[in-house]
């Protein structure tokens, strides 16, 4: 049986339906909506951002944005990715791609007209989940959807290849974790971090950095943060990190109605 995206407020919206009039006019299927907007309106909340994968090369998704008259902005046109701004928003469009080779930061990739290229080289099965703009129709090519359901963070693929492609993966992992995630955790993606920890030492500051504060910023890390102090993966990148002050500030913070706050923990 066909499942849907249900309805939410942003699939009613007239701007998003000109976008997407504006790439496929013919609704031949060349975009979908995909990952966290599809991810979200999944769980019932509201996505921050809407992105969108196509078929079309960038500079063609480009030339038909501005033949309809939207702003694009050429974000990143060696790595597929236009954004058009509408009414004053920015949604991501970008082309299908397969990696072809990897270092451990940073991925060279080739463009693709095929769906299944484009999901298998994301990092979690949750967010390679596409909807067709039209229809809403749900294209799920790993089980996301499951583990979706399930509040299970598994890595497509073999885990441990999914991170040596990138090792920030593993604080994609814990992030994920902390915020749709639920125990037990996935036993292969407790082992791959456990076991690669030591590849972060390479990535930069910012990135790095960048995730921690996300991790940080969430309503309750500290469970997140005392797993990932077992699996040796904070004395990597944080190893003056207190767990316990952590998990008592953020007791504290809850019983008195205080936000998170990312710098303060």
């Amino acid at each position: 049986m066909t499942e849907r995206l249900p309805a939410a407020e942003w699939t009613a919206r007239a701007d998003l339906a000109a976008l997407v009039r504006a790439l496929d006019p013919e609704a031949e299927g060349n975009c979908r909506w995909v990952g966290g907007v599809v991810r979200d309106t999944l769980l019932g909340l509201s996505p921050k951002d809407v992105d969108m994968a196509t078929t079309l090369l960038p500079e063609e998704t480009a030339a038909r944005l501005k033949a309809a008259g939207i702003k694009a902005v050429p974000t990143g046109i060696a790595h597929g990715t236009v954004t058009a701004v509408v009414s004053g928003s920015p949604v991501e469009i970008t082309t299908l791609r397969r990696d072809v080779s990897t270092d451990g930061r940073h991925a060279t990739v080739a463009f693709s007209s095929e769906w299944q290229d484009d999901a298998a080289r994301r990092d979690f099965t949750i967010n390679a989940l596409y909807a067709d703009p039209r229809t809403l129709e749900l294209f799920d090519y790993h089980g996301g959807r499951g583990d979706l359901a399930a509040r299970r963070v598994r890595f497509i693929g073999e885990a441990r290849e999914r991170i040596r492609e990138d090792y920030l993966r593993i604080l994609r992992y814990f992030r994920f974790q902390a915020r749709f995630g639920s125990l037990p955790a996935d036993a292969e993606a407790e082992a791959a971090v456990s076991e690669l920890a030591a590849g972060m030492k390479g990535l930069s500051r910012e990135r790095v950095g960048w995730e921690l504060m996300t991790l940080l910023a969430l309503p309750n890390p500290a469970p997140t943060v005392r797993r990932m102090a077992e699996l040796g993966v904070l004395a990597q990148v944080l190893p003056e990190a207190q767990v316990a002050g952590l998990e008592a500030l953020t007791t504290h913070e809850s019983a008195l109605g205080i936000a998170p706050d990312a710098l303060r923990r």
